[in-house]
């Protein structure tokens, strides 16, 4: 040989070792896959697959025009026989570096080299199967240095590991390809919203069979993956063009990029924006977040997330979006602190966010102090999935776990619950309930009921998750129609929380009792929530309230409907500071009152909602900088809380009183005539006055009992004062102070009153100018 060659060892043996396949992971009906090197397939076939007679099979001495030809032909052979093969060796020619010989393997061909010292310097992310078997099956071609043709110059047949049978050839790798016609029809799918398993639930119907498409599903996501990248990689510039164009019409227009903005290849990993609309809303209502992830289902295609709240009306609304292109945790982090930056640096109460434990790190790490809860519906939709087997082999389950999950009213029950359940259906080792029940502290409703999630109802879903894009952005749209149909979606939004401000203005509600509670929450709430209270007071009716405990200062009740005493929800009620709590924690939970702590408001004379137990961020003037929800609509209203007050705490002190005063014949006694003195100071004060005196919903502190008296006449008398003046003239002058004061606090109540009504007209005022002011922009545009 005219050519003097050298030998370069590009793999020899088990030294050379192909890329792992990059599998995209989705969470949500596409199952995750992994493969190896190889699908080792043949280990369960049972047999050995050789060429029929007549097949083409390789030979020393056939020629091909080029390597690439003597390559292809080997890898058809292989596809006949039931192996994949790979390049294993080659060698170059001194003179000019061309290659001149080749060697084409099985992919089963050396070991696998394990040696510490070569992977020590790298990361082994996911350890695969070993598939190399030492199998000696080769091709080996070289160059002819006259013709340039390629001659096959040994052949080794036989293999010492079973092969793949025709049915499962499609799957090894040298054989997977994606055909033209495939990648076109695929790419028109794809285009539709149609996900991997749908695709290629349409290829195999096209072609008539697994086998014939030629490539597996994981190969169809991979593709479809990249497509989507390209695709965002091309379309970034248009993002960056929108946000800086917004923020140069408003320097409030908050938006922020991870990577360098600069970089003409646009590395840029996520994007965070945040429009002043969405900024204020956070003001209003950032108490508690939902941070919505399903475009990683199915159902959504854009790598898009936005934050969203709830509104004073029970609507969705908006605190910000993102573009994440990377899901790591590092970039959840960055998304977080990015986010909770534009909001003033208030963290939520509460987070929902899909059940993700990437997701769940990075919350940690930004929201130490912040309740994260997963969404309960989005491991109700994957149980659909993970155990459709069991759903379809007991058709009772799926309502047996909904009922134990949502209507167990306590961890106790709960966990009982549970535990039959899973005994019951022999489900104790099913990895997947396990793994959700050992995080059921972040989606179970009674492990939640004590943090504010502004949910009106714990079974229900919560029209904040999934629902604020709905009707706009789908599997179908595309970076470049996205912010187009975004704004629509705003334009939506603000319209429909215009028309309920204007329905609660401008309407007034049907009241069903004659309750003063009833009228004083339709006059503070907006219609939506007065709907939701209004349910809960006339639930009312059907619950019994009785007194189970009172300690002193607290009392219990049981409240339970008519003849089910064994579902009694416990109330506690402390009087005097006008605090009450329920099992139930609805209040807690949604803001609002639950018809058990009304029934025992009912029956304790509380005519009035107290005012801590309004919450502002669900009355009409939420957006309003007047706090008014800490008086009532009018005088009368005031007169009711505080005369309840007044009466409930004397009460209370009375009865602790007669206890002690009853106990024998001589305090019998001395309670008696304090009594009696006591009621002829109220009779004297009341003849003073002539009328029972307004106060504003808390207990005066000069309406001194007895006792207190006593120790203020006491103290005078061991004062100079006191030497020089007898007990009547001290009364006289005690009477005299105290009326001076009750006129000033009336005159005190009258000038709050009017301010408080002048403010409320003002925000009214200003509330309806906003509304024509929006309903004349919206008739405009249709005009337009």
């Amino acid at each position: 040989m005219d050519n003097d060659a050298v030998e370069f060892d590009i793999g020899l043996g088990g030294e050379y070792e192909e890329e792992p396949i990059e599998i995209e992971e989705e969470d949500d009906d596409e199952e995750e896959e992994e493969e190896d090197d190889e699908l080792d397939l043949v280990e369960s076939s049972g047999a050995v697959y050789f060429p029929e007679a007549g097949d083409l099979e390789p030979s020393e001495g056939m020629e091909f025009e080029s390597e690439e030809a003597a390559k292809a032909f080997y890898n058809s052979y292989a596809r006949r026989v039931g192996f994949s093969t790979r390049v294993s060796s080659s060698r170059r020619s001194r003179r000019d570096g061309a290659i001149i010989q080749r060697q084409f393997v099985c992919a089963k061909e050396g070991f696998r080299n394990l040696n510490e010292k070569r992977t020590k310097d790298r990361e082994i992310k996911r350890p695969r199967t070993v598939t190399r078997v030492g199998c000696k099956a080769s091709l080996s071609v070289k160059m002819h240095d006259s013709s340039g043709k390629w001659i096959v110059s040994g052949f080794v047949r036989e293999h010492n590991h079973e092969l793949v049978p025709p049915d499962q050839v499609h799957c090894l790798r040298s054989h997977r390809q994606i055909s033209g016609s495939a990648k076109t029809l695929i790419d028109t799918l794809q285009a539709a919203g149609m996900g991997p398993r749908r695709i290629m639930s349409a290829l195999i119907k096209e072609y008539g069979g697994i086998s014939k498409v030629g490539f597996t599903e994981v190969d169809c996501r991979n593709y479809m993956r990249n497509n989507r990248h390209r695709s965002l990689q091309g379309d970034i510039q248009l993002v960056l063009d929108y946000l800086r164009q917004m923020h140069a019409q408003n320097p409030n227009f908050f938006f922020a990029v991870q990577g360098d903005l600069d970089d003409e290849d646009h590395s840029i990993t996520n994007v965070f924006w945040a429009d002043p609309k969405a900024r204020l809303n956070y003001t209003y209502f950032g108490d508690t977040v939902t941070f919505d992830t399903t475009y990683r289902s199915n159902r959504y295609r854009l790598p898009f997330a936005p934050f969203t709240g709830v509104n004073h009306h029970g609507q969705p609304v908006l605190f910000g979006c993102a573009f994440l292109i990377n899901e790591s945790e590092a970039s959840f982090v960055w998304l977080f602190k990015t986010w909770l930056m534009a909001m003033s640096g208030r963290p939520p109460l509460s987070i929902t966010t899909d059940h993700d434990s990437v997701i769940q790190s990075a919350i940690t790490q930004v929201f130490p102090s912040t309740r994260h809860r997963f969404c309960k519906w989005h491991i109700f939709k994957q149980c659909q999935e993970k155990l459709s087997h069991i759903f379809l082999q007991f058709p009772n389950f799926e309502a047996e776990f909904h009922k134990c999950v949502n209507l167990t009213d306590s961890i106790d029950e709960f966990e009982s619950c549970w535990s039959k359940l899973v005994d019951r259906y022999v489900l104790r080792e099913v990895e997947w309930l396990q793994a959700i029940h050992s995080a059921c502290r972040h989606w179970v409703p009674v492990y939640l009921r004590d943090t504010f999630f502004a949910e009106m109802s714990i079974t229900q879903r919560s029209d904040s998750m999934n629902s604020y894009f709905d009707g706009y952005v789908n599997a179908s749209t595309s970076l470049n129609q996205f912010f187009k149909l975004y704004e629509k979606a705003l334009e939506s939004r603000n319209e429909k929380e215009v028309r309920a401000d204007y329905d609660t203005m401008n309407t007034l509600p049907v009241l069903r009792t004659p309750s003063p509670m009833e009228r004083q929450a339709s006059e503070l709430y907006t219609r939506k929530i007065f709907m939701r209270f209004q349910e809960e007071l006339v639930g009312t009716l059907t619950f019994m309230a009785s007194k189970a405990e009172d300690d002193g200062e607290v009392i219990t009740y049981n409240v339970a409907k008519f003849g089910e005493d064994h579902k009694a929800f416990n109330v506690r009620f402390n009087v005097l500071e006008m605090k009450v709590t329920c099992s139930c924690q609805m209040f807690e939970f949604s803001g609002l009152l639950c018809r058990h702590i009304l029934a025992v408001f009912r029956v304790t004379n509380v005519l009035t909602l107290p005012s801590h137990y309004i919450l502002k961020r669900w009355t009409r003037n939420a957006k309003s900088n007047v706090i008014l929800e800490e008086h009532a609509s009018d005088v009368y209203t005031y007169y009711l809380e505080s005369h309840t007050v007044r009466y409930n705490t004397l009460r209370h002190r009375a009865f602790k009183f007669v206890d002690k005063g009853a106990s024998s014949p001589e305090t019998y006694d001395v309670a008696k005539d304090a009594l009696q003195e006591a009621a002829k100071r109220v009779a004297q004060v009341m003849r003073k006055e002539g009328r029972t005196p307004i106060s504003n919903g808390k207990v005066r502190s000069h309406l001194l009992n007895d006792e207190n008296r006593a120790n203020y006449t006491s103290g005078c008398q061991d004062e100079s004062l006191g030497e020089h003046m007898n007990k009547d003239d001290m009364d006289k002058h005690i009477a005299k102070l105290t009326n001076e004061l009750e006129c000033a606090n009336r005159k005190c109540e009258v000038y709050r009153s009017n301010l408080l009504s002048v403010l409320k007209t003002v925000e009214d005022h200003k509330l309806e100018l906003s509304v024509k002011v929006e309903n004349i922009k919206i008739s405009m545009k249709d005009d337009l």
